[in-house]
């Protein structure tokens, strides 16, 4: 039995709840009816215009915040890409037909992002439950009048009038540390923005690679994750070593923040350095290992070099506990470089080297490598990630870097930042 199908124009126009939709832009896009009867508009008043058009301040308010506040709400859903929650707000609404107008209005708002197929913000669904006569019944109530009551008069109907009016002070109380929740939140938003900025700042200068202007077949980038307030410690990097041989890396120390961005500024150091003195990925792999442990927030980085030989045209290859590299053929073939796979950095014995192992290319495939963001899923076994990332390249291999670069990004469902960091490199052999 097939299920029927639902008209969703229809159940969002009866949703008992006021709501409408906006646009990237906060231009209003549809509108349904418990808001006009809630804010006592017509469409034609609110669909086309941008929001803070059709509901300003009340200009003769002087403490109005509501555009203010909606509008940083609407703003952390399009950075965040995830619902947001506001406080109880005051926000006055012009009174139809009558120019300078406005009521006496406050709200519970909830900001929802709708998402498209690469991830962007594609509409705001703006629920705004109207709470004004819950404020004004409970804060506003009129008191009882001394002197109107029998002497008589049970008792307990004085202590249920003392109850009422101490209830009702508990709920302006709340009220009150509930707006004053909102302001020392908002201000706790900007401070962990202005510290994700100072650290994502960092981060790019120490990823810069000088020996990248030289390669124009090669591309590069880093996603910082799009839900977090912290960066992470992944890397890459490229580094010429001869006029004929370069190497390739990407790592990924484990934690989050400025301590796991400094490590990951010293293990990519390190591992420059290393390779530039000694050629062979599996030994520079095992020098970056024995200085991983001599710091605890070191351990357990994964990481994996690739050494390309454009004369011979071969890769030699590493990997510390990373997904695998991965070759690509201009004809669909992939290959998967995962013949010289050991443990993370730091929890391997001083007697056992890491292996190494070289595979042959052809002029025109594509040599990837990536940090784990680009494939893993909360929801989902690896494997099914590195399958999608395989398939696409095997569709799409004949792009040049820069394009095959946002492709992958944009098919893995990346393009906007995933939960973790990324750092990927394509590279046409």
């Amino acid at each position: 039995m097939s299920a029927p199908r639902i008209d969703y124009q229809a159940v969002f126009a009866v949703t008992p709840s006021p709501y409408l939709v906006l646009t990237p832009d906060l231009v209003i896009v549809e509108v349904n009816e418990a808001y006009l009867r809630a804010t006592g508009r017509t469409r034609e008043e609110l669909i086309g215009h941008y929001l803070f058009e059709v509901h300003p301040d009340n200009p003769a308010d002087p403490d109005a915040d509501g555009v203010r506040n909606l509008d940083a709400s609407l703003q952390r859903v399009l950075r965040l890409r995830r619902t947001d929650t506001m406080a109880v707000q005051k926000y006055d609404i012009p009174v139809s037909g009558r120019p300078g107008v406005f009521q006496a209005k406050w709200w519970s708002p909830i900001n929802t992002p709708v998402l498209g197929p690469d991830g962007e913000v594609r509409w705001i669904i703006h629920r705004a439950e109207d709470m004004t006569e819950f404020v004004l019944t409970r804060s506003l109530r009129p008191k009882p009048e001394d002197g109107g009551e029998d002497e008589g008069e049970d008792e307990g109907a004085g202590r249920a009038a003392g109850g009422g009016g101490e209830r009702e002070s508990i709920e302006a109380e709340l009220y009150t540390r509930a707006r004053e929740l909102q302001r020392l939140n908002e201000e706790l938003r900007e401070a962990h923005d202005r510290e994700r900025r100072t650290a994502l700042a960092l981060q790019e200068a120490m990823l810069h690679s000088p020996d990248l202007a030289g390669h124009r077949e090669i591309a590069v980038r880093y996603m910082p994750a799009a839900r977090s307030l912290n960066v992470c410690g992944d890397w890459y990097d490229v580094v010429d070593l001869s006029t004929d041989t370069f190497t390739v890396a990407v790592g990924d120390v484990v934690g989050h923040g400025l301590e796991a961005a400094a490590v990951m500024g010293m293990l990519r150091s390190a591992l420059s350095a290393a390779v530039r003195a000694i050629s062979e990925p599996g030994r520079a792999m095992d020098v970056l290992s024995l200085y991983a442990r001599t710091f605890e927030g070191a351990l357990a980085t994964t990481a994996a070099k690739a050494v390309v030989d454009t004369r011979q045209q071969h890769i030699t290859y590493t990997s510390a506990g990373h997904p695998p590299p991965v070759l690509a053929r201009p004809d669909g073939t992939v290959v998967l470089l995962d013949q010289a796979t050991n443990p993370p950095l730091g929890l391997v014995a001083d007697h056992l080297p890491r292996p190494q192992a070289t595979v042959s290319y052809s002029p025109g495939d594509t040599l990837v490598l990536y940090t784990d963001g680009l494939i893993e899923r909360r929801d989902e076994d690896i494997d099914v990630g590195l399958r999608r990332l395989t398939d696409t390249l095997a569709r799409h291999t004949c792009l040049g870097p820069d394009h095959l670069a946002d492709t992958l990004l944009t098919r893995l469902g990346v393009a906007g930042g995933g939960r973790d960091d990324i750092a990927l490199i394509v590279v046409r052999l």
